[in-house]
């Protein structure tokens, strides 16, 4: 869009449009007085939330002309697009922001920047609120518009969101041996139609073929560039609580986990495997006996449940795994689906992503202590969440427990067997 400097000139000559924003920057001393945070943040919004489009940095509006922006203050205007994009819209914005130079009045070149905001798969809002792009402005989205838009961005659509293709990446962001793995043997097909078979590519509204949420999450190495969030976040903790940082070692061990979902899957339950206790327990007729904190087929299952069934739709929000001295937490983004509850989930089945899952279903374990409980990642019986309260009340003595924070985040906890040494 806009990407070659004869389109980007003969752009600025006829004026701002839908796909170009331009901005003069001025500063105070060493800092950008204008635009403000708040301001880049509300126009790359509503590129977002429209069709995508260019904020070109150093050229006058009124007038047309290429002013640059100082050399040695780049990185400051750079900083601070960066700055507007994560903290200023929510979710957050990822662009593609470049630097290049373009000739003034007097044929000088000078440094300016090119910030490129794709379609978003999302609707973002902003300091003002939420805007979209009409001609050479931003204007608030009418409300009745913005509930349309909200229902073709988000896990209401007619098309579920993981079959939903992502703006911002191309079937090159997928790994050929990832998404080879579900393709069936001597196939024909060409590489599209045969990820389009799969659900892992769509044509988006142009008719460019790009990956889907499902796709980029099995068969892409780094999904997270393209869904915030799309990680689990792991934590160990030395005790029974958060304890803020500055009173003593109170993390014993942190990860980001990243990579296709089966692999985050085994590495989320290889960090449980790693940081829980192991107790030895006497046996009547002699000899000890290993007992762990935690079953780690029921860990598997939670883990596995969480990736599989949250809310890819709500970008920046995490899985995330805490691991104390007594019990074992696990928050998955997302409401329930449909009129389930905390209580019906043991005799309830529901999918909110049919393709992830189909595909989850074809992954081996790959985890050789767990691979006698099941051969395959997903199990479409619907027993996982039985076998979790199951296994883990008879080792622990005690019963996990969901619970729905404000309808947009499920919690497990699953409580740790006594690591104190017995007799059995």
């Amino acid at each position: 869009m806009l990407a070659t400097r004869s389109e980007l000139l003969e752009t600025i000559r006829l004026g701002e449009e839908s796909f170009l924003e331009l901005k003069e920057v001025k500063f105070a001393a060493s800092k950008v007085s204008g635009p403000s945070q708040n301001d880049l943040a509300d126009e790359l919004a509503a590129f977002a939330n429209h069709a995508g489009g260019v904020l070109l940095l150093g050229v006058e509006d009124r007038s047309r002309e290429v002013v640059g922006i100082p050399i040695e203050r780049l990185d400051a205007v750079e900083a601070l697009v960066r700055q507007a994009c994560a903290d200023s819209i929510a979710p957050p914005l990822a662009p593609i922001i470049e630097r290049l130079t373009l000739p003034d009045p007097t044929g000088a070149e000078q440094p300016v920047i090119r910030v490129e905001v794709a379609r978003s798969l999302f609707v973002h809002q902003s300091p003002g609120g939420y805007f979209y792009r009409v001609g050479s402005s931003k204007r608030p989205i009418p409300p009745d518009h913005l509930a349309r838009l909200f229902q073709q961005r988000s896990q209401a659509r007619l098309i579920r969101f993981d079959e939903t293709p992502v703006p911002q990446a191309t079937l090159a962001d997928l790994d050929e041996a990832l998404w080879r793995r579900f393709a069936p043997e001597n196939t024909a097909d060409p590489p599209n139609v045969l990820l389009s078979k799969l659900a892992m590519a769509a044509q988006d509204e142009q008719g460019l073929w790009r990956p889907t949420v499902a796709g980029l999450l099995m068969a892409c190495r780094q999904p997270e560039r393209f869904l915030p969030g799309a990680f689990v976040q792991a934590v160990a903790y030395a005790g029974c609580d958060v304890v803020p940082a500055g009173e003593g070692a109170y993390q014993l061990d942190a990860r980001d986990i990243t990579g296709p979902l089966d692999e985050q899957i085994r590495a989320a339950c290889a960090f449980v495997r790693k940081n829980m206790q192991i107790a030895a327990r006497k046996r009547e007729a002699g000899g000890r006996v290993d007992w762990p904190q935690y079953d780690m087929i029921a860990v598997f299952e939670a883990v596995t449940n969480a990736v599989a069934h949250r809310d890819y739709s709500m970008a920046g929000s995490k899985v995330r795994l805490r691991l104390f001295s007594d019990r074992l937490e696990l928050y998955s983004p997302g409401m329930l689906p449909g009129t389930m509850t905390p209580e019906s989930l043991p005799y309830r089945q529901a999918s909110r992503n049919e393709a992830l899952t189909s595909l989850l279903a074809r992954c081996p374990v790959g985890d050789a202590e767990l691979a006698d409980h099941r051969s395959h990642i997903m199990d479409k019986r619907g027993e996982g969440v039985r076998i979790i309260l199951e296994r883990s009340e008879q080792l622990a003595g005690r019963r996990p427990e969901f619970d729905l924070h404000d309808d947009s985040e499920l919690m497990l906890t699953i409580y740790a067997a006594n690591a104190e040494p017995r007799e059995t």
